[in-house]
């Protein structure tokens, strides 16, 4: 076990290339993980500087849709603590709905992701792993992707990612879901119109697609 575990309390939630989620007395914590290959004080900083970015995005996103709540920042540690959103993940539970109430929390995602756009905030990593359904809502989380853009471009390319997530992970029924996505984005979107023209010509690149 290295060090870094041996220093954590509480349940490990997941461990990603980049950080760990802890869960304990009811909160989150984001740790991001301290990388070898890197100079310490580059490594610091990087971690400090991305921190503090998605906590910043966080505490923004939260007042426009639903995400989990920031509760501390510990820059120095590289640590966020936040809500813990008790809900369902969409990635194991979208499959199985049925098909008008899966449709339906589809239609509230896209509305989400538009109102997001809205204020020129890009997820980057949209994905049903990162959305979790409760009381009727949908929470985007993990923002450690995500950035300020106001390009038509970089918001194609979020909807194109959500596009290629819905395809690989719920492949039986990604385009109804897709599509219900497309229809919520465009009840709230300011510029649908564009980011469906981009859309088209992305796809057309292939300069997104993954490699499978």
């Amino acid at each position: 076990m290295s060090v870094l575990f041996k220093m954590i309390k509480g349940n490990i939630v997941s461990h990603g290339a980049e950080a760990v989620l802890i869960y304990s007395d009811g909160k989150l914590t984001k740790k991001r993980i301290p990388k070898g290959y890197r100079h310490p004080a580059l490594d610091i900083k990087i971690r400090k500087l991305r921190t503090r970015s998605e906590a910043r995005i966080l505490d923004r996103a939260s007042k426009i849709i639903s995400v989990p709540r920031v509760f501390k920042v510990d820059e120095k540690r590289a640590e966020i603590d936040m809500q813990f959103i008790d809900g369902k993940k969409l990635s194991d539970w979208l499959d199985n709905f049925a098909i008008n109430e899966a449709e339906r929390i589809c239609f509230i995602a896209g509305e989400e992701i538009a109102k997001l756009h809205n204020k020129d905030i890009i997820h980057g990593d949209l994905t049903t792993s990162n959305m979790i359904w409760k009381d009727g809502k949908v929470y985007l989380i993990d923002f450690g992707l995500s950035y300020h853009s106001s390009r038509i471009e970089d918001k194609a390319v979020d909807l194109h990612l959500l596009k290629q997530a819905l395809e690989s992970r719920h492949f039986k029924r990604w385009q109804k879901f897709f599509g219900a996505v497309i229809i919520g984005y465009d009840s709230k979107s300011n510029d649908s119109g564009k980011v469906f023209t981009q859309l088209k010509k992305v796809e057309s690149r292939g300069r997104y697609r993954k490699k499978h």
